[in-house]
C-alpha cells in the first residue's frame, strides 16, 4: 500500500519522524508493544521485585468509566503472568501535575482491576493485582537530583507500617545526578535522552528504533496525530479566547476585550501563531483535506488574533 507523501520540513526538527527518540510517547508505545522489551525495561526499573513475565501489552490504551468523567490514556499498559499491572508513561514537559495525575491513573487501574474481578463473580478485594504507575521523565519532577523516586502508602504516625494496598508509583528522572541506580537502568535512561552505549538492551532498542522509522504506516499515523493535537489545542485556544471575551463583556466592553484577548494569548499564542498556522495548513493540504475544513480552521485562528 502506498501512503501519501508529506513535507516533514514543515515540522519542528525535534518532532520530525526521523529524529524521534524513545522519549517520544508515540515511538515509545510502538517499541514497547513487544512484551520482551517491555519486560526487560520494567525489570531494570524494579530490580528487586519479581515482576514475572509480561504477557500482554496495550499501547495508547484509553479508559473512561462514564460519559461525564474525564478519561485517561495510557502510553503503555501491561500485564504480567503473576498478577501485576503496569502503566508506563513518557513525560517530556513538566506541567507540575504528575503527583495528582498519578492519583488519577492509579484510580483507573484500580477500577478496571475491580471490574475484571467482579465479572469473574469469585473475586474479592484481595484478588486485585498490584498496580504500578511508572513515569519516565526527561526532567527532575522533584528537583532533588535523584534518578528514581518511588512512592507507596505508609502510615504517617508509624513510618514502619505500610498499607500494602498494592499501589506503587515510580518517577524516573533521565537527567538525574546521583549515583542511585544500577548501570543497566542508567544506560536505559541515558538512551531515553538520546545517548547510545554498548549495553545489549540499549543496542536492541536502537535497532528496533531504526526499524520502526522505516514503517510508512506508523509514520503516517504519527503525522496525523500531530495534526490532531494541533487542531485540538487550536480549538481550545479559540474557545478560551471567546470565554474570556464573554466574561469581559459582563464587566464592560472595553475591559472585556482586553481581558479576553489576554486569556486567549496566554493559552494559545504558540498554537495561534501565523507560522504554526501555515505549517498546519500545508500539511492538511498534503493529506487531501477539503478547502472548507482548512478555511474554517484558518478563519477561527486568524479571527482570534484580531
Amino acid at each position: 500500500m502506498r501512503y501519501p507523501a508529506f513535507d516533514e520540513s514543515l515540522i519542528p526538527p525535534s518532532q520530525r519522524w526521523e529524529n524521534l527518540t524513545l522519549a517520544n510517547d508515540f515511538m515509545f508505545g510502538k517499541i514497547m508493544r513487544d512484551p520482551e522489551l517491555c519486560t526487560e525495561m520494567i525489570r531494570r526499573i524494579l530490580p528487586d521485585m519479581d515482576i514475572g513475565t509480561i504477557k500482554f501489552t496495550n499501547t495508547q490504551k484509553s479508559e473512561k468509566f462514564s460519559r461525564d468523567t474525564r478519561g485517561v490514556r495510557f502510553d503503555v499498559y501491561a500485564k504480567s503472568d503473576n498478577r501485576k499491572i503496569f502503566d508506563c508513561e513518557v513525560q517530556t514537559t513538566n506541567k507540575k501535575d504528575l503527583p495528582r495525575r498519578s492519583r488519577a491513573y492509579q484510580t483507573v487501574l484500580g477500577l478496571e482491576a475491580l471490574e475484571a474481578e467482579t465479572l469473574k463473580k469469585s473475586g474479592t478485594y484481595n484478588d486485585m493485582p498490584d498496580a504500578y504507575v511508572i513515569f519516565l521523565c526527561t526532567f527532575d519532577p522533584f528537583n532533588l537530583g535523584r534518578h528514581v523516586y518511588t512512592f507507596s502508602n505508609v502510615c504517617s504516625e508509624e513510618s514502619n507500617l505500610k498499607l500494602n494496598d498494592g499501589a506503587v508509583t515510580v518517577f524516573l528522572n533521565a537527567c538525574g545526578k546521583d549515583n542511585d541506580v544500577s548501570g543497566e537502568l542508567k544506560a536505559f535512561l541515558d538512551f531515553m535522552m538520546g545517548k547510545t552505549s554498548t549495553d545489549p538492551f540499549v543496542k536492541r532498542l536502537e535497532k528496533c528504533l531504526d526499524v520502526a522509522k522505516q514503517n510508512a504506516k506508523w509514520r503516517l499515523n504519527y503525522m496525523m496525530l500531530l495534526l490532531h493535537d494541533w487542531e485540538t489545542r487550536s480549538e481550545a485556544h479559540f474557545a478560551g479566547l471567546e470565554e474570556g471575551r464573554a466574561e469581559g463583556r459582563a464587566e464592560g466592553r472595553a475591559v472585556g476585550i482586553k481581558e479576553g484577548r489576554a486569556v486567549g494569548i496566554k493559552e494559545g499564542r504558540t498554537e495561534g501563531s501565523q507560522e504554526t498556522l501555515n505549517t498546519a495548513i500545508e500539511f492538511m493540504k498534503s493529506q487531501g483535506m477539503s478547502e472548507e475544513q482548512i478555511n474554517g480552521l484558518r478563519n477561527a485562528v486568524l479571527n482570534s488574533q484580531r
